[in-house]
C-alpha cells in the first residue's frame, strides 16, 4: 500500500502538542516512523529522535540530520472568574481568530470549549471596530462555576480543537500546519528512503518547544551531532495582504532559505537535486535570524552547516493554515533524493 500522506498529516494536525506537551503527536510519530528507521529515542527534552542507518555506509561514516518542530501555539489559564476561563499566549497565538473558536482546555479531564464572544448587540460603537487582547477573552466550557474551579488550574494549557478541512484541488486547512506539514514530508522521506540506498545515516528529528525559543533543535542537535542539517518550517504563501517579495507559491514547491543562517555549499547541492529531479525550489532571501531551528542548529556543537526548507501556507497561526499537499509530498521526495546523492567526500 502506497503512503497516505493525507491520512498522516490529519492525524498529526488533529492531535494537541503545545509546547512542552508534545506527547501525543510523539506518539503518532513512534508509531509511524518505528518500521522505517533503526533505532527510535526520546531525549530529555522531549524530542523524538529516529536513525536510519545508511546501506552503503560512507567512509568515515557520515549523517544529516532533519528537523522538524512537532509542537503548536497555544494558551496558558491565567484564571477562572464566574466558571470563565482567562488565559495568556503560548507562542504566537493571534487574538484577532480567537472569538467563537472551539478549544480543548486540559485541565484535570480534556474539556470541550469556545472562546466566548460578547453580542454584537451589546457593544458600543467603538468596541465594536477593536479586537480584544488575548488577556481579556474568556473560554467557556458550560460546567458550573464550583466545577470549573475543580477541573482547571492557572497554568493548564489551552489548544485550538477544529478538524482538518479538505479544500477544492490538492489543498488541506486546519492548526498546527505549522509545523506538522514538514514533519510528514519528514515521514514521507523516510518511505522513500526504504527503495534507495544512501550512504549517510539520516537522523530524522521531531523536535519540541520549536514556538517559545527553539529548545528542542538546541538540545537534539548537540545530542545528535550531525556533519549536516536540514531543518523544514513552513513560510508565507501569497494572500491578500501580505508582501509577494517573501512569499512561495502555494502548489509551486517548496522554498529553500538563502542568507547567512545556510551555508552555500549545501544550498547549492540541493538546488542541483531539485533541477534534476524537475522540482521547483523558490529561493528565500532571510538576511539574519530566520526564526526557525535552522538558527539553533547551525551554531550546534563546533557548527553545522545547515539548510533551510520550506513548506508554502495561507494563514499563518490561525485555526485554518492552508497548504497544498504537492508541497509536502515534493518535499518529502526532494530530501530523499538528496539524501540518496551524497557520498563521503561532500
Amino acid at each position: 500500500m502506497p503512503f497516505d500522506v493525507k491520512a498522516h498529516l490529519r492525524m498529526l494536525v488533529e492531535a494537541h502538542g503545545p509546547p512542552g506537551h508534545e506527547d501525543a503527536v510523539r506518539e503518532i510519530l513512534r508509531e509511524a516512523w518505528a518500521p522505517l528507521v533503526d533505532t527510535l529515542e526520546q531525549d530529555r527534552l522531549g524530542s523524538l529522535i529516529a536513525v536510519k542507518r545508511a546501506t552503503r555506509p560512507a567512509d568515515p561514516p557520515r549523517r544529516i540530520m532533519l528537523a522538524a518542530h512537532m509542537d503548536e501555539i497555544a494558551l496558558m489559564v491565567s484564571g477562572v472568574l464566574d466558571g470563565f476561563i482567562l488565559v495568556n499566549r503560548v507562542g504566537g497565538m493571534d487574538a484577532r481568530v480567537l472569538p467563537a473558536q472551539p478549544v480543548l482546555v486540559h485541565g484535570r479531564r480534556p474539556l470541550p470549549g469556545v472562546v466566548a464572544a460578547r453580542p454584537p448587540h451589546l457593544l458600543t460603537p467603538a468596541a465594536r471596530t477593536k479586537y480584544l487582547p488575548v488577556d481579556e477573552l474568556l473560554i467557556d466550557v458550560g460546567l458550573p462555576a464550583e466545577d470549573v474551579q475543580s477541573l482547571v488550574r492557572v497554568g493548564d494549557l489551552v489548544t485550538l480543537d477544529v478538524p482538518m478541512l479538505e479544500l477544492l484541488g490538492t489543498k488541506v486547512a486546519g492548526k498546527a500546519m505549522d509545523d506538522r506539514a514538514c514533519v510528514a514530508a519528514v515521514t514521507l522521506c523516510l518511505h522513500e528512503l526504504q527503495a534507495m540506498h544512501h550512504g549517510w545515516d539520516v537522523v530524522a528529528v521531531a523536535t519540541v518547544q520549536e514556538e517559545r525559543g527553539l529548545h528542542g533543535a538546541k538540545t537534539s542537535a548537540n545530542a545528535v551531532a550531525p556533519d549536516v542539517a536540514i531543518a523544514l518550517d513552513v513560510t508565507f504563501a501569497p494572500q491578500p495582504g501580505v508582501d509577494n517579495d517573501a512569499t512561495s507559491e502555494l502548489g509551486g514547491g517548496p522554498g529553500i532559505g538563502v542568507g547567512p543562517n545556510f551555508h552555500p555549499k549545501l544550498l547549492e547541492r540541493i538546488q542541483e537535486t531539485a533541477k534534476r529531479h524537475e522540482i521547483k525550489l523558490p529561493e528565500d532571501v532571510i538576511p539574519g535570524n530566520s526564526g526557525t531551528d535552522a538558527w539553533a542548529i547551525q551554531v550546534a556543537l563546533e557548527g553545522v552547516p545547515t539548510a533551510l526548507l520550506e513548506v508554502p501556507l495561507r494563514s499563518m497561526h490561525s485555526p485554518v493554515e492552508t497548504v497544498d499537499m504537492r508541497d509536502i509530498e515534493r518535499t518529502g521526495r526532494l530530501l530523499a533524493h538528496f539524501i540518496a546523492g551524497l557520498d563521503a567526500g561532500f
